[in-house]
């Protein structure tokens, strides 16, 4: 149900975590679903590859400047759920905005799929670091406590 707000207003942000378990995965581990996820960026790629217009480096650098288009559709998406745009109103909710997002997300891994066959290691040992150098020694067990704790929306 999409979170409707007043213009000008914002609401309380529906929580998006990926973490969160779906009602139809409940059993399945994070391993699984995130080698769905890779199949799926795979799979994208390889499709983008066959019906591409151009190839090589020009198309890599297209899909790098895809992702500037996907981030714009997140703003039109924020602006319009916020109604900022007096002409027309409010156009879109909080889950559209969740939707482009995911749009941006997978943008990035095709991306990163078109820099190197390995985009999967290569984003576990970003993450991995990011998160030590944010968290600390905390890291895996943020992670573990944020995956318990039920979905704030």
């Amino acid at each position: 149900m999409p979170i409707q707000s007043p213009p000008g207003t914002l609401p309380s942000l529906p929580s998006l975590s990926p973490s969160a378990p779906s009602s139809s995965s409940s059993s399945s581990s994070s391993s699984s679903s995130s080698g769905g996820l890779w199949d799926s960026v795979d799979g994208l790629h390889a499709w983008l590859d066959a019906h591409g217009a151009v190839d090589g480096r020009e198309a890599l650098l297209l899909r790098v400047l895809k992702l500037s288009e996907e981030v714009g559709e997140v703003a039109q998406a924020v602006i319009g759920t916020t109604g900022q745009n007096p002409r027309k109103g409010t156009t879109h909710s909080w889950d559209d905005v969740g939707a482009e997002l995911c749009d941006v997300a997978l943008t990035a891994l095709v991306a990163l799929r078109s820099l190197t066959p390995d985009a999967g290691e290569v984003f576990t040992r970003h993450v991995a670091k990011v998160a030590a150098r944010s968290l600390g020694q905390d890291a895996g067990a943020a992670g573990q406590e944020r995956r318990a704790a039920p979905p704030s929306r």
